[in-house]
Parts: C-alpha cells; structure tokens; sequence
C-alpha cells in the first residue's frame, strides 16, 4: 500500500507541461528514461563536452607548456588513459544506476556525515557541470565574435550571445531528452570529420616543411638544459591542462540511458568511455603537436588570433576562409551544445540524491523544472564572470579534478575491501597524481575552490531548508505486516487501541505500567484489547522509508515493533494503514513529552524523535484533511 502523497499535474495546464514524466519511483529513477539509446549515441550526449575541449585545449596548452606543449599534454594523454580511464571504467561495474562515485562513498559515512559528504560532493559536481555549461557557451560566443565574416555591431555584446545560447540550450531540454542525443550525434560526428580534416592538412604542412620541426626540436635545446628538465617541468604544468579530461563522471551519470539490462548497461558504459578517451588522446596529440610547431607563440596570447581557437587559426590559415567558417560553425555548435552533457548529467544526478533525503521537492524528479532551475542559475554564473572564459576555468578544472579523485578514491577503497592488492596499490598511485594535480591546480587558481564552496554551501543550505519544511510529510511509502502482526490485526476485529511505547528494558513491570498510565490518564476501559506499537530509529537521516512492521507477544502483551526514520511519520503511517485495512478508525494513546517545544522540533529534525503526540497529530492532519476518518491521536 503506497502511502507518500505525490505531486498531482492537472491535465492541460502549465504545471502538467512542467511535470510530465515525474518519476516519483526511487525504483524507476534508478531504472531511467523508458526510452534507451545505443551505446555510441549516448557517447555523443556526453562527447559534446569532452571532446569540443578541442576548440581551446590546444591554446591552453600552448599558453601554459610553451615549446612543451606537445611532451605535457602526452602525459595528459597517459594520467586519461592509465589513470582516470581504469578508475571510471570500474565506477561504471559498482553503480549502474549512473550514481558515480558520490554513491560509493556515501557507503562508507553513516547517517547524517554521509549525507553533509554527498551534499558536499554534489556542490562540486554542480560546480563542474554548471561551469560547463557556461563556460563552453561563452566560449562559443568568443568565436561567434571572432569570426572576420560577423558584423562588427555584435562586438562587445559577448554577455547577450552568451545568455541567448543557454536559453536555446535550455529550450532544446524543454521539448525532450532524445531530441538532445539526436542534435548531439551530428554535432560530434561533423566536428570531429572537420578536426580530422585541420589536423591531417597540418600535418602534411609539417611534412611539406620539415624545417619547422627541426626549428622546433632546435629551440627546444636552447631553452632546457636536459630532457629530465622537459619531462621535469612538463609534469609541474600538467595540472594546468585538466580541462582536457573533462566527460567522464557524466559517461557513468548518463548510464541509465544506455539500452539493455545491467549487464549490457555496464558493456556500453565502458565501450563508451575507452572509446571517447582514445578518440580525444589521438586529436589532443596531434592537435598539441601541429599548432605548437606551426603557430607562433604570440598569437596564443590574449588578442591574438589562435587564443582560445588554434585550430580555428589553422582551418582559417591553410583551407580558407569559407571552410574556416564552417569549422567556426561546427565548433560554436559543439561549444554550445557542450552544455548539454553537463545539464544531462545534472538532471540524472539530482534526482538520485536529493528527493531521497528529502533535501529537494518532489518536482525535482522531473526535467523540465530541473532544466528551468539550472538554466537560471547559468544565467546568473554568466552575468556575474562577465562571460569571460579564463574566469570560469579554475572552478571547471576544480570540480573535475575533485570529482575524479573522488572516483579514484572511492575504487581504491573497494578494491581494498575486496583485497585486490594490485588493483588497490595501482588505484592508490592515481589517487596520489589526481591529488597533486587538483593541489597544484587550487594553488595555481584558488578561485575555482571559492566558486565550488558557493555551490557547496547554497545546496546545503536550500537542502536543510527543504528537508525541515517537508519533516511533517507522511514520508512512508508501504507498510508490510509479518505473519504474527497480521493475526494481531485480524483478531481486533477493527477495534483497534495503540499504545506508543518508547522502548527501554521491555520488561514486564515496563508494559503493565504503561497499560496502567493509560487506564489512568485516558480513562480506558480494561476490557479494551490494546496493542503497543514501537518504534526505533536506526538512521534518521534517511526520509522516505518502507515499514517491515513485527508483531511479538511479550508477557501476555501484543506488540508491533518498526524501524524508521522518524517516529511520528511511522505513527501516523500505521495509523491510516490499519483505517484502510479495517474500515475502523483506530485510536493511539500519548503520554506528554517533557521539555522545551523548541529543542523538541530539533530533536525530530535531527534525531528522528522530538514531541511525538504533537508531530503525530500533524503529520496525519497534513496527510487527511477529513476529521470523521483521521485516526484519534489521544495525550494524557
């Protein structure tokens, strides 16, 4: 019997077109869209993000390494490859419902400190995918701008294009998630034709001019004194190109959407993920290569024209400006729909978390408000940083860094609770380099920790806030009774007289004193048939719950006994459970709660407890609005 009252959409109405879809089922959000796509079409859903980092990561690499570029971003290639590719491809075999590794440790703190830890963690995954979204729209704009075919009266006017592109971004999510994976696959299957086309004619310009190569390996020995001193200083400037690894948490968060069983889900998890990090490793190697030995250092600084789009310089350069158009095009398409991943995975997330703990409405199962709220806040990030990209990619790099060390952590502490020793000492190595680099990477642009302590705050924050203004909701989602609380209801015959019952030694002299309390303050006949009912709280941080209620007989006292979260909720479940299956409506018996009302709620809060007879009453007012057939709660 489902109890939890449900957001109800009136049919024809704005809030029917918000709600349509609303998986209110913990068991259907982990399941995911009904409809599925194929493995490689989900890879270009979050392949919009990962691999459109090819519009700017060479320039950053460039800017940051130098005449390294090409040495730092190869071992980029080896920390995706060997490091964050192994450590995802594991997350996706442990929580196939697209959880990440936010679930995985969520598993290893208890009670409230694991809750405050995912908050935690989600306020870096908001900080990550947000900043995608806005990040790669502004970056879109930026080549929107620089464009020589574009009216000079769009120049300074970046903030407007930028907010024009989310709100297309945000409408594409409004008309359905598979419209977004359509627009995807074409977006990444023409990008990636054009970038192959740059590359393999720069590279025959390479071949044509040897001479550029030998230039480069010339100023190379100028410059360091020793190849230790390349691979020295190429590692201390890597971190510095994290953006390059950016898609992975939103390959394992858009698993539900990938077709077939989990087993099958689990296959196209990892194909997805080896396949895009082997694609982008192949473009960031040569792309690295090309523009660093064939673009002058100058132009990759700020005002020239390869800063932030060195392959838009190169197709310019050598195809001309009309196919330089259209590889701009591609690439604004691409920046601008980078966004979606990100939105896609923060509409699969959320919804996992949140609502659970209830730290978020029940509207938040559905997408349309997800994508409306989301867009909103992109807006906001976009006027504050003046949609200036530099501004935004500490806090990018941030939340990508903290999420994947967070990934290695998490599978490093399963493999050693597995006692995989390889597996543990290998995954331990890639924890200690993901660590350096977001150390290094924090030190370097500690504004992106001031922008994801924002988000951190703002979730915990409006999370609190929601979990205590829906503490009175019902909050039981099925009541079950064993075969001997059964035979308890059935021999009522409807009459049906509980007794609250804090329990302590459950003893004799404890049962015949709380019958005798009750004859005595509430004036109940002895011929009455009375039931105690009680309730512990294993975990009062949980909010939804299913009730396995026990019935005992204990010195000649039936007894039904429940876990919960809450004990007023559970009350008050039990309560309109028995209405239902007796046709009677059944009585409880309180006795006053001493203490001060204040510290009270808090207690129920936190601890699950509080003023129960209050709370009960309540929570059953809220859930039945007529007064002939809500259960009498009495207090004495």
């Amino acid at each position: 019997m489902v109890l939890a009252k449900r957001p109800v959409a009136t049919e024809g109405t704005l809030r029917s077109w918000l709600l349509e879809g609303l998986q209110t089922d913990r068991r259907q959000i982990e399941h995911g869209p009904h409809v599925k796509h194929p493995w490689w079409r989900v890879m270009c859903l979050t392949g919009v993000d990962y691999f459109s980092t090819l519009g700017y990561q060479p320039g950053i690499a460039a800017l940051a390494a130098g005449l390294l570029s090409p040495l730092a971003t190869l071992f980029l290639v080896g920390l995706t490859l060997l490091g964050a590719l192994p450590v995802y491809r594991r997350v996706a075999a442990e929580s196939p419902y697209g959880q990440g590794s936010i679930a995985m440790l969520e598993r290893l703190a208890p009670q409230w400190w694991g809750k405050i830890f995912v908050l935690a963690l989600l306020g870096f995954a908001a900080t990550d995918f947000v900043i995608t979204m806005t990040l790669s729209a502004a970056d879109a704009t930026a080549h929107i701008l620089e464009n020589p075919l574009v009216p000079d009266a769009l120049q300074g006017q970046a903030v407007p294009v930028t907010l024009l592109l989310l709100a297309l971004l945000g409408g594409v999510f409004l008309l359905g998630f598979g419209e977004a994976i359509g627009i995807a696959v074409v977006l990444v299957f023409v990008y990636l034709a054009l970038n192959a086309v740059v590359v393999a004619t720069a590279l025959l310009h390479v071949l044509e001019a040897p001479q550029v190569v030998v230039d480069w390996r010339d100023a190379l020995g100028t410059g360091y004194s020793s190849p230790l001193a390349m691979i020295g200083l190429s590692l201390v400037v890597m971190p510095k190109l994290a953006l390059g690894m950016s898609g992975f948490e939103t390959g394992v968060a858009v698993m539900p959407v990938i077709e077939g069983d989990i087993k099958r889900r689990i296959a196209g998890a990892r194909r997805l993920l080896t396949t895009a990090a082997l694609i982008m490793s192949v473009f960031l190697i040569l792309s690295s290569f090309v523009t660093t030995v064939l673009i002058p250092h100058h132009e990759f600084e700020e005002g020239g024209r390869a800063n932030g789009r060195a392959l838009a310089y190169l197709a310019h350069g050598y195809l001309g400006n009309w196919f330089g158009t259209a590889y701009d095009i591609s690439t604004i398409a691409i920046l601008w729909f980078a966004g979606a991943s990100a939105m896609a995975g923060l509409i699969n997330l959320v919804p996992r978390y949140l609502p659970r703990y209830g730290m978020a409405p029940e509207w938040t199962g559905a997408v349309r408000p997800l994508v409306l709220v989301f867009s909103a806040i992109g807006f906001a990030i976009t006027v504050i940083f003046d949609a200036n990209v530099d501004a935004q990619g500490g806090a990018y790099a941030t939340g990508v860094l903290v999420l994947m060390l967070s990934a290695a952590v998490a599978v490093t502490l399963s493999a050693r609770r597995r006692r995989q020793h390889g597996a543990t000492a290998g995954f331990a190595v890639i924890s200690l380099v993901l660590a350096y680099t977001l150390v290094d990477n924090v030190i370097e642009r500690p504004e992106g920790v001031k922008i994801a302590s924002f988000f951190i705050a703002a979730i915990i924050l409006t999370s609190l806030l929601s979990r205590a203004t829906r503490s009175t909701e019902l909050r039981v989602t099925d009541v079950r009774l064993d075969p001997l609380a059964e035979e308890f209801v059935n021999e009522a015959c409807g009459e049906i007289h509980l007794i609250a019952n804090e329990p302590h030694r459950r003893d004799q002299d404890e049962y015949n004193a709380k019958v005798r309390e009750t004859w005595l303050n509430h004036r109940l006949r002895s011929a009455e048939p009375v039931m105690f009912v009680e309730v512990t709280v294993p975990d009062a941080s949980e909010f939804e719950t299913e009730l396995d209620v026990r019935g005992e007989e204990r010195y000649g006292h039936k007894i039904l006994t429940v876990e919960s979260s809450a004990v007023p909720n559970t009350l008050a479940a039990i309560l309109l459970y028995l209405r239902e299956r007796t046709g009677g409506v059944p009585h409880i018996y309180f006795h006053w709660t001493e203490g001060n009302p204040v510290v009270a709620m808090l207690r129920y809060l936190v601890f699950g407890g509080g003023d129960v007879p209050a709370l009960t009453r309540e929570v059953l007012r809220q859930a039945e609005r007529d007064l002939e057939r809500r259960p009498h709660v009495h207090v004495g």
